[in-house]
């Protein structure tokens, strides 16, 4: 009759209690917020981003190979390119799907834009408004292909930092990432960037004593003078499918025929500029430069390095000077005419001049640089196209004093960053994990100290909530299990596990110790909800709050609570991940340490309501509701390992630890249900107590009384 009551009293419990849950599911979570982010139309934004547009291209590669992207133009101007993030650096974020955005960029390689297009990240819209994403990329307005972006962190120099956002830290670094990456992609392919910047090359300085006579052959043939040269069969292949194709062609007799042979060089150099320019106008040249200008040296035949159509005040348009991404055009305030070579053996020359590279250009000795010709021609009164050809110039070591260059540091993966970002938090929970395990490898020595072991256990527990909750948001979930097996059954890649370090110590500590101990030792001393609970149940305890307990019958089968909803979950999971994310809200991990309850109120309450319930109740979402547990608890059949010692009169007739045990992991029997055990050691501290195990109080009096009754030995002299 009484266990028919409490089976009938369990059953409205659990009824009540799926209530509860689906009510505050309901409650917390409005409808639109169980939907991700829809994919948006790239162009809207596009338009939105270049409100000057007149035409956008089809998103299409220049060349095989190179990256997809939108060309935007304002007339015949190209004001911008804009590219997808999926298309060029595909990287898991949080959900193990990446986040996929728009990106901008003008003609010089500034961000001019950031825009989320599709993500499934539901863990921002259960607990951040989505519209901190949208700030978040905002930050990107205004920076440079050029710059080293990072997402927090100490100031670093020679780094742009971003602010990230508390609550999704893997999220935005895997969208920093996703962003840069692509863009250097885009601007590397486009020539705003090369690889060649990476390595950086100090500045160099011209020796100005190093001097020696030298004639024109010695001065072309070490490469002193290097030589630009052009046939008309180059030029006209370069024009070859323009327009331009047969305008000025040569016939094929005059193919072979020379169309430019332009030198050049560095006259500022003294065995350069003497030899060539003679003492006088060597000097004059020098006396003229300023600290940190260089003069170059031109001397051409056939097609004209200056143009007939050069005026005064305007800008030399046939040539230019291309050093480590940037280019060097000339005035004519940088012109002078060359009016002598006095160098023996030169030929004669239609064109000599000299320019000057100003202080601005900062323009270094020591790198290699190269002589840019424009050859243009006209396919209309106004209308022409032009291609342009390159020589390269290296200055000759004995020339410059040219430091070592500066060898970038490898480019470190994303997960590499952020275990170097959380290097100190790695080390401390380490170190936790160490004491932890040597605890229980040592535990028959430390349960027969009980004041030690309790005030041991009670900092432990503390130093979970604060470091491992609060301070590192170190809570496994629910999610992490169905976001595994996810990956598992599909392209497994460590990198997405690896981009919390914190969580990934922590699966590693349970995956150990699940093996050894079961799911016991993660669930009773490094889950910071199961921490924080127990610890406000200690200190309720201390101030003598009663306590109140389920009746055996109905605490048994409360036990299936968290399973149905495990259950429940992982058939979610199956049909979406982002929606089982929203419906493992159940868990209040994510209110009380990644967020610290600032969220909407139904979560908040929720969250403190389970936690409230622990003044009179230890555990109690641990012991009914948590599908965390109820998948770790699964690992109990690999156990292997029970070093939870036990007598034979343990449940019969002796319930000293089932009734001590304050979360009712023992059974009437005396067995301890590992499924359900914490580790806490509290039996294993009563185990080893003469004073309050009954087994070991009469075996003492036994002890007692036979000492009382033994007959002292006499000694026969």
């Amino acid at each position: 009759m009484l266990l028919s009551f409490f089976e009938h009293l369990s059953k409205k419990i659990s009824k009540a209690l799926i209530q509860f849950l689906a009510l505050s599911l309901c409650i917390a979570f409005p409808a639109q917020a169980l939907f991700v982010s829809p994919p948006k139309d790239p162009m809207p934004l596009i338009k939105e981003i270049f409100p000057e547009q007149t035409k956008i291209s089809d998103k299409v590669a220049a060349t095989e190979g190179d990256p997809l992207i939108w060309t935007i133009y304002k007339g015949e101007e190209v004001i911008g390119y804009a590219f997808e993030t999926n298309d060029l650096a595909k990287i898991p974020a949080y959900s193990g799907e990446p986040v996929n955005m728009l990106v901008a960029i003008n003609p010089e390689g500034v961000y001019l834009g950031a825009k989320v297009l599709e993500h499934h990240e539901p863990i921002i819209l259960a607990g951040i408004p989505e519209s901190k994403l949208h700030e978040f990329t905002e930050q990107y307005d205004g920076l440079g292909v050029k710059d080293r972006l990072k997402v927090g962190g100490n100031k670093t120099e020679g780094i742009v930092h971003i602010d990230g956002l508390s609550g999704a830290t893997v999220t935005v670094m895997v969208m920093n990432v996703a962003i840069v990456k692509s863009a250097t992609q885009v601007a590397r392919s486009l020539g705003i960037i090369s690889a060649s910047q990476e390595i950086i090359q100090p500045m160099g300085t011209i020796y100005p004593d190093v001097y020696e006579k030298a004639d024109w052959t010695t001065l072309t043939g070490d490469g002193s003078i290097r030589k630009l040269y052009l046939n008309r069969k180059t030029v006209d292949e370069a024009f070859v499918g323009t327009e331009a194709e047969h305008v000025d062609e040569a016939s094929a007799e005059q193919k072979q025929d020379m169309f430019a042979e332009i030198y050049f060089a560095q006259v500022n150099i003294p065995t350069i500029g003497r030899n060539l320019l003679g003492d006088t106008e060597y000097e004059y040249l020098m006396s003229n430069l300023k600290e940190g200008e260089h003069a170059l040296a031109l001397m051409g035949t056939g097609y004209s390095f200056k143009g007939s159509g050069y005026v005064r005040g305007a800008i030399f348009d046939r040539i230019q000077v291309l050093q480590n991404g940037e280019a060097f055009a000339f005035r004519d305030l940088d012109h002078s005419r060359l009016p002598d070579i006095y160098v023996d053996g030169a030929p004669r020359f239609n064109e000599r001049s000299i320019f000057i590279i100003r202080e601005h250009h900062e323009f270094n000795p020591a790198s290699d640089w190269q002589l840019e010709l424009l050859v243009r021609r006209q396919t209309g009164p106004l209308d022409s196209i032009f291609t342009s050809f390159k020589a390269d110039y290296h200055t000759l070591d004995k020339y410059v004093d040219r430091p070592p260059v500066i060898m970038p540091e490898p480019e470190l993966t994303l997960a590499q960053q952020v275990w170097k970002e959380k290097n100190s938090e790695v080390i401390i929970l380490a170190i936790l994990m160490v004491i932890l395990l040597a605890s229980l490898f040592f535990q028959d020595i430390l349960v027969r100290h009980p004041t030690f072991m309790h005030n041991f256990r009670h900092l432990f527990l503390i130093i979970t909530v604060v470091f491992i909750g609060w301070s590192w948001g170190g809570q496994l979930s629910i999610v992490n299990v169905f976001t595994f097996l996810q990956a598992f059954m599909s392209d497994f890649s460590w990198d997405l596990f690896l981009l919390d370090p914190v969580i990934f110590m922590l699966w590693g500590a349970a995956a150990v110790t699940m093996l050894l101990w079961g799911r016991a030792v993660y669930c009773g001393w490094l889950c910071p909800f199961g921490a924080l609970q127990e610890l406000i149940n200690v200190f309720a305890r201390y101030i003598k709050i009663p306590q109140f307990e389920l009746p055996w019958a109905v605490h048994e089968r409360l036990w299936a609570v968290k399973y149905l909803i495990l259950l429940g979950l992982f058939g979610l999971s199956m049909e979406s991940l982002a929606t089982a994310e929203q419906f493992a809200e159940v868990e209040p991990f994510k209110t009380t340490f990644l967020l610290k309850f600032d969220r909407e109120w139904p979560f908040i309450i929720y969250a403190v309501a389970l936690l409230a319930i622990n003044v009179v109740n230890r555990k109690f979402f641990c012991r009914y509701l948590c599908p965390l547990g109820a998948a770790l608890s699964t690992s109990n059949s690999v156990r292997l390992f029970s070093w939870l010692r036990r007598r034979p009169e343990c449940g019969q007739p002796c319930k000293t630890c089932a009734k001590e045990c304050e979360i009712q992991a023992i059974n009437p029997d005396g067995e301890i249900n590992m499924r359900e055990c914490h580790y806490c050691l509290d039996c294993q501290v009563t185990y080893f107590n003469e004073e309050k195990c009954p087994p070991l109080k009469k075996l003492a009096r036994k002890k007692q009384k036979f000492k009382e009754t033994e007959i002292p030995a006499v000694n026969v002299a």
